[in-house]
């Protein structure tokens, strides 16, 4: 509290970074599991192709789940009470059957036929494993949305940490399980779906009795509770981004798949994007930074600054598995790659080195967009991703460019489109004269 009503100095980089730190561990190392389960597909009969099989079910997987992307936030705002828990809880559920019923629809084996080799142009090596492990993950998509409530009640109760606890253990049992498989010869899609399942099942477990206490203390609602089509409406529109968001993944796999060579490039460009992809998680929560730092709007330098700092940092961490020595362990002894594949592994993670960074600003842009409470603004970015995505890879495809190289340049100009749509419409409302929703001010502080 500020009795002067004088501002208080602007977060140090040191303060930003103490508070950023901890939410980019827990992103990333949930990314970290994958992988991790890597290992135990890419070692059955058909090598690598497990893997890209395994990485094209899991984005669909992903896309279908986004339909509860705006859960945790309709949970937040609805589920203080008991009966308003309760309706959000019942939604989640009905929200998780109807997305398992749709994914369970899409293994019949005409229909997966269908999707993976003619929509998306898998060849039948990889098209065999992605659909196998997409009919296997179909418990693993049940779970994920049973998880959230669980998360919702220790969010709300201010337990963040205690949230955390749970996932960190599935990964630590996630790396236990991995080797062990391996060591046993349980190997292939089939294993690397259970590898994923089996520690996901026992963070649902956990969370449940972690919650326990929060759900119990919830006081009832004073008057009518909200109608679970009130919660869906209100979910509906932020899951909507997602959707754009994982179907830019399926896309840039189809494209990738008709490019030359797509049993090479495929495996290459999953296996790099393995690693980059989790420090990609970690550079989002850039938002939260800007959501809780918001400074002055004469002063958002410094966190599009430390954006930089942040995403330019996590983008160098993935090629440490490039350098001599630990490639061959990494992706040949671990993931096994073939020796000759090598090469391409590494100019594909050269070229995702941006993808972080890219990730980064666009997190920043948006936490801006949050802040002005323009959530359209963040739509409209994420419908430029993915329009960006699109023309870059057809563009790519035909001028022959290698399908490695795709991904990396679609995903960067995707990312830097996005994040400049979401800027130029927010800049047009400042020059317009036009006020802009935004927090409360006490002080001049963001409240």
């Amino acid at each position: 509290m500020n009795p002067t009503c004088e501002p208080s100095p602007e977060p140090s980089y040191a303060k930003l970074a103490g508070f950023f730190a901890p939410l980019a561990l827990q992103s990333a190392s949930q990314g970290l599991t994958y992988p991790l389960v890597a290992m135990v597909a890419s070692r059955g009969e058909g090598g690598p192709l497990n893997l890209a099989g395994l990485a094209q079910s899991n984005t669909i997987m992903f896309m279908l789940g986004t339909l509860g992307f705006g859960l945790v936030a309709t949970g937040m705002v609805f589920g203080k009470t008991r009966e308003g828990f309760a309706r959000f809880r019942s939604l989640a559920l009905w929200l998780g059957a109807a997305v398992v019923a749709i994914q369970a629809l899409l293994c019949i084996p005409a229909v997966a036929h269908l999707l993976l080799e003619n929509w998306i142009g898998l060849p039948p090596s990889i098209a065999r494993p992605a659909h196998i492990t997409l009919l296997a993950s179909v418990p693993l998509q049940f779970f994920f949305f049973l998880r959230i409530p669980y998360q919702v009640s220790m969010y709300n109760g201010l337990a963040s940490g205690r949230a955390s606890l749970a996932t960190l253990a599935r990964i630590v049992i996630t790396a236990l399980l991995a080797p062990l498989f391996c060591t046993l010869g349980a190997v292939g899609p089939m294993w690397a779906v259970m590898c994923l399942s089996l520690p996901v099942a026992l963070e649902v477990a956990a969370s449940a009795l972690l919650a326990a206490p929060f759900m119990a203390a919830l006081p009832a609602a004073e008057g009518a509770p909200p109608r679970r089509r009130e919660l869906f409406w209100f979910n509906l529109p932020l899951s909507a981004g997602g959707y754009l968001l994982s179907l830019s993944a399926i896309l840039l796999g189809a494209f990738i798949a008709r490019a030359e060579a797509p049993e090479r490039m495929l495996p290459a460009y999953y296996l790099a994007l393995g690693l980059a992809t989790p420090v990609a998680f970690g550079a989002t929560r850039i938002q939260e930074v800007v959501l809780s730092f918001h400074p002055p709007q004469s002063k958002e330098r410094r966190t599009l600054v430390f954006a930089l700092m942040a995403g330019g940092t996590l983008g160098l961490l993935p090629l440490i598995f490039i350098l001599p020595g630990l490639a061959e362990f990494y992706y040949v002894r671990l993931q096994n790659l073939a020796p000759a594949d090598l090469p391409i592994v590494r100019l594909t993670a050269l070229g995702l080195v941006a993808f972080p960074l890219t990730v980064a600003l666009r997190a920043q842009g948006e936490g801006l967009a949050g802040v002005a409470r323009k959530p359209m603004t963040v739509i409209a970015g994420q419908a430029a991703f993915l329009t960006t995505v699109l023309t870059t890879s057809a563009l790519a495809l035909w001028l022959g460019v290698a399908g490695n190289w795709i991904g990396a340049l679609a995903l960067n100009l995707g990312n830097l489109a996005s994040t400049s749509v979401a800027r130029l419409l927010l800049g047009r409302l400042k020059r317009q004269n036009r006020p802009v929703p935004g927090t409360t001010t006490i002080c001049g502080h963001s409240r």
